[in-house]
């Protein structure tokens, strides 16, 4: 199905905590997939950890074989807050955890923080800033609690009590911006930071910075393959996700078929909207001329309705309507989501109950 002749330029192993697995299992997976893939010589290589299960031989064992990027979650410092969500991981664990990423010189670390938990304040929430800059980590990712017990049944257990609002929400994501930002770290698109020679930054730059379901990408020209339970690839044309549960994965698997439980092709009117969001989330603007260009089509008479819908959100001043860019303000960024999502007619039809934006 994949050309053996096409080499991979990034790899991630992702989607929870793949460092529960022991250390020969990591080899046998690693040996398995050089095996079969041409790996580039330059290739970014990623894995999440989960730092509680973590040790210092492990991530030097990760250096050894090949990665060269790692990611691991932190959420919040605040023993309150890590109690609240079942995530308590001492501050000591942490700054251990980075020493040994340090020493065994990963080209790039990647922490999470997640803003609307339970028993956040905006000072609470600054501090954990101040703790995770003082890790260094060359990007950092700020995203959302997505509050869906209809979704997630385990969250009915959280104190809905203790969430912060939407106002105090708001107010934590914008002095979120202004400490990283201040602190030599780019506002990279939606939830992403990084510092200016990191190479997010770099590509926000020069224009080729992307996104896809693993975050932001310097690689906009790449397609993603997924293996495992639940993961989507992302083709020129298509997307397509394998089974959600196990049992149904290991059954595909057993038979020799694609595991894929489900996939949709991209229709023209798809790949046209596709780059226009892309650009909203990637960039913070949109060239019309750019993209009349590239589809022969008159963008304002194409995205008429759009444009309309737009129009409430200029009066907000949260974005330009310009004769040939669509720009978004400094205070649009914050909800970047929300002016992108105009342009998405599969949403517009949806009629399912997800998180609020803020």
């Amino acid at each position: 199905l994949i050309d053996k002749d096409r080499k991979v330029l990034q790899i991630h192993w992702g989607g929870g905590t793949p460092n529960y697995l022991e250390l020969d299992q990591v080899k046998f997976l690693w040996k398995n997939i050089t095996r079969n893939f041409p790996i580039a010589s330059d290739a970014e290589v990623s894995i999440e950890i989960n730092p509680r299960y973590v040790t210092r031989d492990y991530i030097l064992f990760l250096r050894d074989i090949g990665f060269n990027r790692i990611s691991f979650g932190i959420q919040d410092f605040n023993p309150e807050v890590q109690k609240a969500v079942n995530r308590i991981q001492p501050e000591a664990l942490l700054f251990d955890v980075m020493s040994w990423i340090k020493e065994a010189k990963f080209d790039s670390v990647n922490v999470d923080l997640i803003y609307g938990l339970p028993y956040q304040t905006l000072d609470t929430f600054r501090e954990t800033l101040h703790k995770t800059m003082a890790l260094d980590a060359d990007r950092i990712v700020v995203f959302n609690f997505a509050y869906v017990p209809w979704i997630k049944p385990v969250q009915k257990m959280i104190p809905q009590a203790a969430l912060p609002g939407a106002e105090e929400k708001l107010d934590i994501l914008k002095m979120t911006i202004e400490e990283l930002t201040n602190n030599e770290y780019l506002f990279i698109g939606m939830d992403h930071f990084a510092k200016n020679n990191n190479e997010l930054a770099i590509a926000q730059r020069h224009g080729t910075l992307k996104r896809n379901f693993q975050g932001y990408t310097t690689h906009a020209e790449t397609e993603l393959f997924g293996f495992g339970a639940t993961s989507i690839s992302m083709l020129e044309d298509a997307y397509a996700q394998n089974h959600k549960e196990l049992k149904d994965y290991y059954k595909a698997v057993a038979a020799g078929v694609i595991p894929t439980s489900k996939g949709i092709k991209l229709t023209q009117d798809d790949i046209i909207r596709r780059d226009v969001i892309m650009s909203i989330m990637s960039h913070f603007q949109l060239n019309k001329s750019e993209i009349e260009q590239k589809y022969h089509i008159n963008f304002d008479k194409y995205f008429g309705y759009e444009l309309k819908e737009l129009a409430p959100l200029q009066a907000d001043g949260l974005v330009n309507v310009l004769a040939d860019e669509i720009h978004i303000t400094d205070i649009g960024r914050l909800l970047v989501r929300n002016i992108a999502v105009v342009f998405d007619t599969h949403t517009r039809t949806r009629e399912t109950k997800f998180s609020r934006s803020i």
